[in-house]
């Protein structure tokens, strides 16, 4: 067995226990190196996964292949991740367990929730960068800024951008190829 065998079969195990647990509902579950996080939703974070859905769809059609809070396997020790918004690459399909492949996504979004802004500028943006996820995303409504994660090269981003909340952001000339407007991102 190898090493990422080893490791599907330990999250595997630890999503059926925690599929088992009473996880409260409006609550998201995640384990982030083998750690189980659960964060509360509010309205604004919805809001914001919601406008970022629909600019992906507006960009490439209803068909597109968009998931939100759907598990993907990423590089690093018992990484589990639910993102917010996953685009996954035309014709991508499921392995034979029956999940995406970290390697079909193309961009990720992640909003900050209440205590998950560690996870989402640590851990996370470590395994997105490891897996060579083209664009990465994180919207916080409680600063109302984005940062813009591009270029993964050995495990690290090496482009970020900063934009408020208001301004649009250009992700032309990335597999995205939109322009993202933010005037209507909801603070928290």
């Amino acid at each position: 067995m190898t090493v990422a065998e080893t490791e599907e079969l330990i999250l595997d195990t630890l999503f059926e226990r925690l599929e088992q647990m009473p996880v409260p509902e409006g609550y998201k579950a995640e384990i982030v190196g083998g750690n189980i996080h659960m964060s509360p939703q509010q309205d604004a974070h919805w809001d914001i996964i919601r406008r970022v859905v629909r600019a992906l769809e507006d960009r490439f059609g209803a068909d597109v292949r968009v998931l939100s809070d759907v598990r993907i396997n990423f590089p690093g020790p018992q990484n589990g991740f639910a993102p917010d918004v996953a685009k996954l690459a035309d014709g991508a399909k499921k392995n034979p367990r029956g999940r995406w492949n970290h390697q079909d996504v193309e961009f990720i979004a992640e909003v900050i929730a209440q205590g998950t802004g560690p996870n989402d500028y640590g851990p996370k943006k470590t395994a997105y960068a490891a897996a060579e996820v083209p664009v990465y995303l994180i919207a916080d409504p409680y600063t109302g800024r984005c940062r813009v994660h591009t270029q993964p090269k050995d495990g690290e981003y090496t482009t970020e951008l900063s934009v408020p909340f208001g301004r649009e952001i250009d992700l032309t000339g990335t597999p995205v190829d939109l322009r993202l407007k933010t005037e209507d991102f909801a603070r928290s």
